[in-house]
């Protein structure tokens, strides 16, 4: 009964893992980059620079927004935190006065000017990728993260049932030994963040939940903006009154949100009725000044700044999810949690990819004709090649792109965005036309090459390269550029291996029997 459990959690695990696997890659890949969002942000937009303190900041904002949008509906207000120096601000025009697309947000300074930006979604772009997807509606693109979640979620209880030995074989790491060192590369990224693996995937699925099972809300509340109403308890809206009255001190207002917090920031601003009598203003908690996602919120008159009610997460079940999904987002992290987060997700990146490529090496001796395999073995193992030196070439693309595009050009971030998905298409479909062994040994080198020139475009195109930045001590931008220069060795690294394993299975075995040329 004991091996018969084994067995079919092996064949559940192979199969659970493989088929959504390229996906589960791609979301591990970006998701892991995710981490360091802002700072990917930051570089990719090198105009900006110092910092800023968010009460001037908030401050700054309101005299940008009395200028250019004072009979606004409401305003919104992002503050600038720990890993960000800019402010951004929207705004609701008022009913009858629809505004075109892009003047409705501006970004500013600490001093509330508004700043010109070369057009990027930088970090957040992959943040959204790794669980909105591109390209197709979100709606479904998130019910096939959740799929693929799910799968991942079982796929790594079935391994841990499968593999009696895994914790044995964490220390036995194997190399040049074909299928046996894909497996210990794949057993040992397991193991070695194993509870982060299982974190990440069930919070992934907890952030989603009321999408993935609605019928409670369903049963119980007429529509889900009774449902938050009743679970977060926001006040009512309050009419316009017509009314001006100037809006209170929004940076002491910010001050005493902090102060009544613990010292823990604001990180959201909303306006409703600004300058008007009836004005209110919303303060909430920055992500990063606490564990829980759900962050404090207070409310003030605008007029008086008279604190009107205080809004905090209740009960047990929003209290956990909060958690959760704090746990998942990690923005609570400081710098030395945040890398410890991020070589976890490399971790499972290197997890999901080994495990796709063992099950083709796995295959591969059981194959009737090795060299004429079927066109599911073949399917597959080219799909492995698009899936992970596609991606990691077009994510390479992307920052390149940031740097090379034209700064005037319409539609820019977008365009950014589709150079990384035609470099990651060209990888795939150059795969497809070369063998196997070359395809992986040339793209792999591709990868590399890619992220190799990003610190080299960057210097030429900025002022902010390598050099420069450890000179004086700009870690965002050192950071960047030495974590490319890594992952550019690792990519040329495999790659090279990759040529040695063709060379040596070209090579005859010693003692081996060659043929006679007939004469």
């Amino acid at each position: 009964m004991k091996d018969g459990l084994r067995q079919s959690m092996a064949l559940f695990h192979t199969w659970s893992g493989l088929l959504l696997g390229w996906l589960l890659f791609a979301m591990f890949a970006t998701g892991t980059a995710a981490y360091f969002q802002d700072e990917i942000t930051r570089w990719m937009q090198p105009e900006i620079t110092g910092k800023a303190d968010p009460s001037a900041a908030a401050q700054g904002a309101v005299r940008y927004l009395d200028t250019v949008a004072p009979d606004a509906a409401s305003w919104y207000i992002s503050l600038p935190n720990s890993r960000s120096a800019t402010t951004q601000v929207y705004w609701q025009p008022a009913e009858g006065r629809p505004a075109r697309r892009g003047e409705t947000s501006a970004l500013l300074d600490s001093d509330g000017h508004e700043v010109k930006l070369r057009e990027t979604r930088g970090g957040f772009f992959l943040y959204r990728f790794h669980f909105d997807l591109h390209y197709m509606p979100v709606l479904w693109a998130r019910y096939l993260v959740g799929i693929a979640a799910m799968l991942m979620l079982t796929a790594i209880l079935s391994g841990v049932i499968t593999h009696k030995k895994i914790f044995a074989d964490f220390f036995m790491l194997r190399f040049g030994k074909g299928q046996r060192s894909w497996l210990d590369a794949h057993n040992v990224t397991a193991v070695l963040a194993l509870p982060f693996h299982l974190m990440i995937t069930f919070t992934g699925l907890v952030t989603l939940a009321v999408m993935y099972m609605p019928w409670g809300i369903a049963a119980n509340y007429a529509g889900q903006d009774k449902f938050y109403e009743a679970v977060f308890g926001r006040t009512a809206p309050v009419a316009a009154t017509g009314k001006t009255v100037p809006l209170a001190d929004l940076g002491s207002l910010v001050n005493q949100a902090s102060a009544s917090w613990g010292g823990r920031g604001v990180g959201y601003i909303s306006i409703a009725n600004p300058n008007d009598a009836a004005a209110r203003i919303d303060m909430t908690r920055s992500p990063e000044a606490a564990f829980g996602s759900r962050g404090e919120t207070i409310t003030f008159d605008g007029a008086t700044g008279r604190i009107l009610a205080r809004h905090d997460a209740k009960g047990a079940a929003l209290a956990t999810e909060s958690v959760m999904i704090g746990l998942h987002t990690g923005r609570f992290a400081q710098w030395g949690l945040r890398w410890l987060y991020f070589l976890s997700g490399v971790g499972g990146t290197i997890m999901v990819g080994t495990g796709l490529v063992l099950w083709t090496v796995k295959r591969r001796t059981r194959l009737p004709d090795p060299a004429r395999p079927h066109i599911g073995f073949l399917l597959v193992e080219r799909l492995n090649i698009a899936a992970i030196a596609g991606l990691a070439t077009g994510i390479a693309v992307y920052f390149l792109a940031n740097r090379l595009l034209p700064l005037a050009m319409a539609d820019r971030a977008e365009r950014e965005i589709d150079c990384m998905f035609l470099a990651w298409l060209g990888v795939g479909l150059w795969g497809m036309i070369r063998p196997s062994s070359r395809a992986w040994k040339e793209a792999l080198a591709l990868a590399g090459a890619c992220f190799a020139a990003v610190p080299v475009v960057n210097a030429v195109t900025t002022p902010r390269g390598l050099l420069t930045s450890l000179l004086a001590g700009d870690w965002t931008f050192a950071g960047f550029d030495l974590v490319m220069l890594l992952l550019a060795a690792g990519f040329i690294l495999a790659s090279a291996k990759a040529g040695k394993a063709r060379a040596k299975s070209r090579t005859p075995a010693r003692g081996a029997v060659r043929p006679v040329a007939q004469s």
